[in-house]
């Protein structure tokens, strides 16, 4: 009987010992370090998505969630710099918004768990070997778009359009990959890419005016410096009857005509479901790289009418948003 009792009160100890050691983990606090390379209104979106998507599922900032975020305000010598201070306070996670400051991360720890976002192609900047699960420390969300809706749009807005300019800046891998695909893609239908690079965001409105009388579109994608200065290019569209069209959508409400591309609020709310993913312990070289999937069509009434162009009624029913003002 005494052995029995034993046995049992042996048995109730250790039950109570997993209960609170499980009800300890559950409380655990997580420490999630997010970087981006510069703030703009995308990727403060996408930043936004991610801590949403945190929120969302019980991950509460000051409770049992440790968040922390640095921009690197367009330096990738900050980014570097960034990247070194996170990686010595050993986060959970990291999220790289942006190619630049997800390279400075990946450069910076190898074991430590990166997830990228904002990323066009995660394997030309040499953050994953493929698209395949990675088997290292790196996945993510890219926001890769397929070129020829884009092209389409183009024409939508502009049918006669023959020569489309590009304002970019050469030191980002992102809007360089794009370029060349954008110039495949547009000689294959008889049209033609002028580029006018821009190395600083200061230079994007020289780059712009340098288009004048050359192009008949002018098209931009997410490069960072560019939509950093987006009024001071869409100030040169519209002096100009420039149509501009956008791949992000948050450029529509700042001056484009039409941008068709993915949101970028949820597409941090993507990325955010991989970090939940590895906090509750799968490893990230065992999760594919992702791409974003939820693209809309924004459309901007008044700077159609700034720039020139009439808005087709395809057109107009297509859009998820209409801009009035």
């Amino acid at each position: 009987m005494r052995n029995s009792i034993i046995k049992l009160f042996m048995l109730l100890s250790l039950s109570a010992v997993t209960f609170y050691s499980s009800a300890d983990d559950k409380s655990e606090q997580k420490y999630v370090a997010i970087t981006s390379i510069v703030e703009h209104p995308a990727l403060d979106n996408v930043r936004k998505g991610v801590e949403d998507e945190l929120k969302d599922n019980g991950y509460i900032a000051g409770q049992n969630l440790k968040l922390q975020f640095a921009s690197a305000q367009g330096s990738s010598a900050n980014a570097a710099q960034i990247a070194k201070q996170f990686v010595a306070n050993k986060p959970d996670v990291i999220v790289g918004i942006a190619t630049p400051s997800t390279q400075a991360l990946v450069a910076t720890t190898k074991s430590i768990p990166i997830v990228f976002t904002a990323v066009t192609d995660p394997v030309a900047a040499k953050l994953t070997p493929s698209w395949d699960a990675s088997k290292t420390n790196v996945t993510g969300v890219s926001d890769a778009l397929s070129l020829e809706p884009q092209i389409d749009m183009m024409l939508k807005i502009k049918p006669d359009a023959k020569n489309i300019g590009y304002v970019y800046s050469p030191s980002e891998v992102n809007s360089t990959i794009v370029l060349k695909e954008l110039q495949i893609a547009l000689e294959k239908r008889g049209m033609k890419i002028i580029a006018a690079p821009a190395q600083r965001t200061s230079d994007i409105s020289t780059a712009a005016i340098s288009l004048k009388g050359k192009v008949d579109l002018i098209y931009t994608t997410t490069d960072n410096n560019v939509v950093s200065a987006y009024e001071a290019l869409a100030k040169v569209a519209n002096e100009n009857k420039i149509p501009l069209v956008a791949s992000n959508p948050e450029s529509a409400e700042r001056g484009a005509i039409a941008a068709l591309g993915m949101s970028y609020y949820d597409l941090g709310h993507q990325a955010g479901k991989i970090v939940i993913r590895i906090l509750n312990g799968e490893k990230p070289g065992d999760i594919p790289p992702q791409i974003g999937n939820i693209t809309q069509l924004i459309i901007n009434k008044k700077a159609a009418e700034r720039q020139g162009i009439t808005l087709s009624e395809e057109v107009l029913k297509s859009a998820a948003k209409i801009i009035e003002k």
